[in-house]
């Protein structure tokens, strides 16, 4: 897949299968576009073209609201759009100027003019353009005119299962990783570098490896949403090899935290990693967190979770 963070470097194809949104998670009803994406441009002998924005619109409009949260960098979400075989990613920076560009100059200096576009797919109650303006009545009057079609997919298809990234947002919120699990198609992923800690988790027999979100070098990484507070199982990514692990977020309060750690017990695994990417994948909830009167309950109740852990595991290697 190419990508194009400068919209202007992009090259006219002969027959361009395009479509846009932010595609935040890449989640099913997302692939529904791009799988019809791949059937026309296949029957056409054409190529497939993802325009996106970055950021997303709502950090840009609504800079205030810290509370935004994401489900990709754009570094995912193109490694995701690319396994899911789209030839092409455009991003076009996302500006307060841009945001008022009207419908009908987006179809005509960016659908038509810098893409070429023959046939666009678009989702359902598709908006675009200043104050959401452009839709899909406005693409089916010019597309004679500027030389494409335009095909929806239906509302039924992409809504079926209630699939959408606020959904997944939502569910990650409450610790309910198996539904974003099913929404997305596959686990939620979070990456993050081994940061030193104070290695509690070693002298009660759980050693951890501490992430850092932050320091991974990606600046996208701070809007990641992260789930709720508690103990996950997961796999954990070092490297080329993948872990089972159990992984906890939270502020400690047994030992008087204050701030939101993320720290994964990897199970088999004794080498030290500081300064290390890991990559989890979210597989459950195994129990919200909580404070325990001594380091010996704490103790006893992580043999249970990891007891747990191991029985997810097993069920997920089958």
């Amino acid at each position: 897949m190419k990508i194009y963070r400068d919209p202007g470097s992009f090259q006219r194809l002969k027959y361009s299968v395009v479509t846009s949104g932010t595609f935040d998670g890449v989640h099913l009803g997302h692939r529904k576009i791009l799988n019809r994406l791949k059937e026309i441009a296949v029957k056409n002998n054409g190529e497939t073209v993802l325009l996106t924005y970055w950021p997303h619109p709502r950090l840009v409009l609504n800079p205030e609201d810290t509370s935004v949260r994401l489900l990709n960098t754009f570094a995912e979400k193109a490694e995701l759009l690319e396994k899911a075989g789209i030839d092409h990613l455009v991003c076009i920076p996302f500006t307060r100027s841009f945001s008022e560009m009207s419908s009908a100059d987006f179809i005509r200096d960016i659908l038509v003019d810098r893409i070429g576009t023959r046939k666009l797919v678009i989702g359902y109650d598709h908006h675009f353009g200043k104050k959401r303006e452009g839709n899909l009545n406005q693409l089916i009057q010019v597309g004679p005119q500027y030389g494409f079609e335009v095909e929806e997919i239906p509302r039924q298809d992409i809504d079926d299962s209630a699939v959408s990234s606020s959904a997944i947002r939502r569910f990650l919120s409450e610790g309910s990783v198996k539904k974003a699990t099913q929404l997305l198609g596959g686990p939620y992923i979070l990456s993050g570098k081994v940061v030193k800690g104070d290695q509690l988790g070693r002298r009660i027999g759980f050693p951890t490896a501490n992430l850092s979100l932050e320091e991974t070098g990606d600046p996208d990484s701070k809007y990641k949403i992260i789930p709720a507070e508690g103990i996950y199982a997961v796999q954990a990514r070092v490297g080329e090899s993948v872990y089972g692990g159990m992984l906890y977020i939270g502020q400690r309060p047994t030992v008087g935290g204050r701030a939101t750690v993320i720290e994964v017990n990897i199970f088999d695994f004794d080498r030290q990693i500081y300064g290390e990417k890991v990559e989890v994948s979210f597989l459950e909830l195994i129990r919200g967190d909580r404070k325990f009167e001594s380091l010996d309950q704490l103790r006893d109740q992580l043999i249970e979770d990891r007891n747990e852990t191991l029985r997810i595991l097993e069920n997920e290697i089958r």
